[in-house]
């Protein structure tokens, strides 16, 4: 198991515990793990569940979704960050052959 997999599967367990905490199953722990996908994420979503101490799956879902969306949005700027880059670079030097 490399350093990445191991972050992952300790946010996931930290997660889980997190929800086990508050008197959810474990099974909501671990799709929460899974659909949030990185130790970033769950990470933020365990700062989320005890801080915050929701006292119902869907304030738990709601969050996960909100996380999700933040994430998405966040990639869809880079990748339009980095259109726009490559446009600019074709603007000030033309295109190539290559291109």
């Amino acid at each position: 198991m490399n350093m990445t997999d191991r972050e992952w599967a300790n946010s996931r367990e930290r997660l889980i515990r997190a929800v086990e905490d508050l008197g959810f199953p474990a099974a909501l722990g671990d799709v929460l793990a899974r659909n949030l996908g990185s130790p970033k994420a769950m990470n933020r979503m365990i700062g989320y569940l005890l801080n915050a101490k929701p006292r119902s799956e869907e304030l738990i879902v709601d969050e996960m979704l909100a996380i999700c969306s933040e994430i998405d949005a966040w990639r869809r700027k880079k990748a339009s960050e980095e259109a726009n880059a490559k446009y600019n670079e074709i603007l000030n030097r033309g295109l190539t052959d290559e291109e």
